[in-house]
C-alpha cells in the first residue's frame, strides 16, 4: 500500500510541474503515456492501462496506451458504441467487471475480449468540474482481481488526468480566440488601408470609400478583406 502511495504522489507531482507549462500538444501526449505507465505499475495485477478520449474529429480513441491489447479490446467498444470504458465516461461512475466470461452487460464485446486472453476491467471517468472527457481503465488477465484499493487508485489517478487535460483545453481554447483576434485585427487594418487609398484617390469621406469597397467585393465575387488586399497590392505596384 506505501508503494501505491508513493507512485500516486509521484505522478501528482509530475501533473503539478506539467500544468504549469505551456501545455502543447506534444506535452499532454507525454504526461498521459506517463499515467498509463504508472497507472500499470500501481496496479501490478494489470495487463495493461490506457485511456479512451475524443479526437479532434470527435472520434473515441485510445489516446495513450501501455499494450497493443488495451488497443484491440478498445477498438471494439468503439466500433460496437458500447462497453465499460464508454459507460463509465457517460455516466460519470467506476465500473468494474470481474470476469469477462461471466459478465453479461456487453456480451457482444466481453466475449471476444475474453477471447483476446483478458478477464476483468476497470474504468474510472475523467471528470472536470460537470464534464466527463474521457476514462482511464486497466485491464488484466486474471478473474476477480480488483477491488476498493485498486479503485481509490485508479479513481485518483483519473482525477489528476482530467486536470491535466482541461487545462490543455483551456490552453487551447486561448489559443484560438487569440488566433481569432488577430485575424480579425489585420482584416480591419488591411480594410482602412483600402479605404485610404479610395478616399485619397477619389476625394470622398470614409462612408464614401467604404460604400465603393463594399461595391467592388461584389463585383469581384470576393470578401471585403480580399478586396482590400487586392486594391491595396494593385497601388503598391502602380507607385512602384
Amino acid at each position: 500500500m506505501a508503494a501505491g502511495r508513493s507512485t500516486a504522489d509521484e505522478l501528482a507531482g509530475v501533473f503539478a510541474r506539467v500544468s504549469g507549462l505551456l501545455l502543447t500538444t506534444e506535452t499532454v501526449n507525454t504526461a498521459l503515456k506517463l499515467l498509463t505507465s504508472l497507472t500499470r505499475q500501481v496496479i501490478p495485477v494489470a495487463a495493461g492501462a490506457g485511456i479512451t478520449l475524443l479526437d479532434e474529429r470527435g472520434e473515441r480513441v485510445t489516446a495513450a496506451a501501455t499494450d497493443a491489447v488495451v488497443e484491440r479490446a478498445d477498438a471494439l467498444q468503439y466500433r460496437l458504441g458500447r462497453g465499460p470504458c464508454l459507460t463509465s465516461w457517460q455516466d460519470h461512475v467506476v465500473v468494474r467487471v470481474d470476469d469477462l466470461t461471466r459478465d453479461e452487460r456487453w456480451p457482444d464485446w466481453s466475449r471476444p475480449v475474453a477471447g483476446l486472453g483478458l478477464r476483468a476491467v476497470l474504468c474510472a471517468p475523467l471528470v472536470a468540474g460537470p464534464r466527463s472527457l474521457g476514462a482511464l481503465k486497466v485491464y488484466a488477465r486474471e478473474p476477480d482481481v480488483y477491488g476498493s484499493r485498486e479503485q481509490q487508485v485508479l479513481t485518483l489517478f483519473a482525477s489528476q488526468a482530467a486536470v491535466l487535460l482541461a487545462n490543455a483545453r483551456t490552453a487551447r481554447d486561448a489559443e484560438r480566440i487569440s488566433d481569432r483576434l488577430r485575424e480579425s485585427l489585420r482584416q480591419r487594418e488591411v480594410i482602412s488601408v483600402a479605404k485610404g487609398i479610395i478616399m485619397g484617390r477619389d476625394g470622398v469621406d470614409e462612408r464614401a470609400a467604404f460604400l465603393a469597397l463594399t461595391d467592388a467585393a461584389r463585383q469581384q465575387g470576393s470578401t471585403l478583406r480580399q478586396a482590400a488586399e487586392r486594391l491595396a497590392q494593385s497601388t503598391v505596384r502602380r507607385r512602384r
